[in-house]
């Protein structure tokens, strides 16, 4: 042993030695890998882009951020089967509110209040989440006090529309000359639509190719209402929720399990005629509505190739509606509000069903990955972050970060998000939420398509449900 080797060895163990005594440990950085699933659009894209750019551990561990980008339509396939294959691959799941249920009685996702509990200043920042996305994207049961997900990208549905058609003076005028009323163009029209006012617009701006629309010969055959009204997942129910919720309806209620019932309240005459109002607007829409087969993609699609004048969709798939590259549209847009209902007052009723999802970790995660998942999450969810997530395209659900006077100028529909907010409301998180939705949207399918009427679907729909939540001991 050469001196310069002695003299290391007892340094290091006067150090070793002098931890033991003062009760420290030598703390050495290592490498930590965290593997996520994600459907594949722009809100997740730009969370990898910043961790990628902006993120620092104060671990000093090199920290990985391992991202599976998957297609929405086989987003939960595929999570599905990775969870209940028994895999172990991710320690982080961007999931659909609605997968809470099922995936905690499974055994999948991890509860978060330990982790909460014990840092009193991520515990402020996550009651700052408005108390809609949180009990969507956290609790389970629904709007208990047991938590599992962070918010990863809250959204909503508002309306997209192009100025250049529908604030055309000729159109304008024709406008008031059939229904002796405003073409609505400015956003705060926007924001006063009630769906019968949508519906008029639908039925106004029905061209074919070659007829006049905002002063020159429409390019192709041209309509002026979208939404979503597809089979796929969760198209059509996302939207329809709205609409029942809207005309005094209701769903099966999971947090008055097991006195609520699903048999005179899915097929209530307010929810019939509710689905009654929603079909209605199809004949308004691009033909491939009728098929069953508009889902938010397709909606969103024919909105950017400049084929429709105004569009419900969620916020997260705005972003490619402002690109040039993406869209034709892309210098003529307005956005408001979704349309409402007048209720007996007089005043808008907005009920709509809340999109977006939350981060969950899942049980296998192990300490040294929970610690790094954690910090990532507080920086993820930090005022400074939240601000640039939003203004790169993104929507915060921290109250104190979307309230600040500058959210509303970082994107033109963010003035739409906070008034949204407390009109979001959520399908079930129970644990048998995916034959209930599957049923419910091979029903809804039918009635899209014509094969079948609404009170046939309700009842069918709610029969189902009585049957199905009856056997698991959810309905008395």
């Amino acid at each position: 042993m050469t001196a310069t080797r002695e003299i290391n060895s007892i340094v290091m163990a006067a150090g070793l030695a002098a931890s033991l005594v003062l009760g420290t440990t030598f703390a050495f950085a290592g490498d930590v890998t965290l593997t996520m699933a994600v459907p594949d659009w722009p809100p997740t894209r730009i969370m990898k882009k910043f961790f990628d750019e902006q993120y620092k551990p104060k671990s000093g561990n090199t920290v990985k951020l391992q991202v599976d980008f998957i297609p929405w339509p086989d987003f939960y396939t595929r999570v599905n089967a990775s969870l209940t294959s028994g895999e172990k691959k991710y320690n982080f799941i961007v999931s659909d509110s609605q997968w809470l249920g099922a995936f905690v009685e499974g055994g999948y996702f991890r509860k978060i209040n330990d982790l909460l509990n014990a840092d009193p200043e991520f515990m402020k920042t996550f009651k700052d989440i408005h108390p809609n996305a949180l009990n969507s994207y956290s609790t389970y049961p629904h709007k208990s006090e047991n938590y599992y997900g962070f918010p990863q990208f809250p959204d909503v549905l508002v309306n997209f529309a192009r100025k250049d058609i529908i604030c055309h003076e000729a159109e304008q005028k024709n406008f008031m000359a059939k229904f002796n009323q405003k073409l609505p163009c400015t956003s705060e029209e926007l924001d006063a639509m009630t769906w019968d006012d949508f519906k008029n617009v639908g039925e106004f701006f029905r061209r074919k190719k070659g007829e006049m629309l905002a002063g020159k010969p429409a390019e192709d055959d041209f309509y002026g209402i979208a939404f979503q009204a597809g089979k796929s997942y969760d198209f059509s129910s996302m939207q329809i929720n709205g609409f029942i919720w809207q005309m005094g309806g209701d769903i099966w209620d999971e947090t008055q399990a097991p006195t609520s019932k699903a048999e005179g309240v899915v097929n209530s005459p307010a929810a019939v005629k509710a689905l009654e109002k929603y079909l209605s607007l199809i004949a308004y829409m691009p033909p491939l509505a009728k098929t069953g087969t508009m889902d938010i993609f397709k909606s969103d699609e024919l909105f950017r190739q400049g084929k429709v004048a105004m569009s419900v969709n969620w916020i997260g798939l705005a972003e490619a509606s402002l690109d040039p590259k993406t869209s034709r549209v892309s210098d003529n847009l307005v956005f408001g509000m979704m349309p409402g209902t007048k209720g007996a007052d007089g005043k808008l009723v907005r009920w709509s069903n809340i999109g977006g999802q939350p981060f969950v970790l899942t049980t296998w995660t192990t300490d040294a990955q929970i610690k790094e998942a954690v910090e990532f999450v507080k920086w993820w969810l930090s005022s400074n972050i939240q601000h640039q997530f939003a203004a790169a395209g993104g929507q915060s659900a921290i109250k104190s970060v979307y309230s600040d006077p500058k959210y509303v100028t970082y994107r033109p529909w963010n003035r739409a998000w906070a008034p949204s907010l407390d009109w979001q409301k959520d399908v079930w998180h129970v644990p048998q939420f995916f034959e209930l939705l599957t049923q419910q949207q091979d029903q809804y399918d039918l009635a899209i398509t014509g094969r079948q009427d609404a009170k046939t679907t309700q009842d069918n729909i709610a029969k189902f449900q009585q049957r199905l939540l009856k056997e698991v001991g959810l309905i008395q």
